[in-house]
């Protein structure tokens, strides 16, 4: 952490069929071992594929949806106190809300039992837009982990 200067983050170029910043943020956090080609083609399938499975709304609209709806907005961090441990909620900020988001959403599709990558992240961005699936569950467990432990949060620094 710099004494003098602040840090300047990093702008992410939009990605070329949307335009959209978040869609090229996901294509990244999906990326295995520089391969962005094979990223981008496993997330535009997904995004094609939930386009097919509704009329109103766009396969973009739906991405944004599932992936606010995934987004938390309080987490546990550990803080040691007097030779104890405690798990004290704090607020989550906006940049690692959307990591957190991300991630929970990639290792969600992972997870999930269909053929390729593209139908399994599909099918969990389709779930976690109508607020089921396992990465909408894992947003609710550590809000839940937040409220059980609202007792330690004069512990925040």
């Amino acid at each position: 952490m710099p004494r003098r200067k602040t840090i300047q983050k990093k702008s992410v170029t939009p990605d070329p069929r949307y335009g959209d910043p978040v869609v090229a943020q996901f294509i990244n956090a999906l990326m295995k071992r520089g391969k962005k080609s094979i990223a981008e083609r496993i997330m535009y399938t997904a995004i094609d594929s939930v386009d097919k499975r509704v009329e109103d709304e766009t396969g973009l609209e739906l991405f944004h949806k599932g992936l606010n709806n995934v987004k938390p907005t309080l987490e546990v961090k550990s803080r040691r106190v007097g030779g104890t441990t405690y798990q004290v909620p704090v607020e989550v900020r906006p940049r690692r809300r959307n990591a957190l988001a991300m991630r929970w959403l990639i290792n969600a599709a992972r997870s999930r039992s269909e053929k390729s990558l593209g139908e399994r992240l599909g099918a969990e961005l389709w779930s976690a837009a109508k607020n089921e699936g396992s990465a909408v569950k894992k947003r609710e467990d550590t809000h839940r982990m937040a409220d059980a432990n609202k007792a330690f949060a004069h512990f925040r620094w």
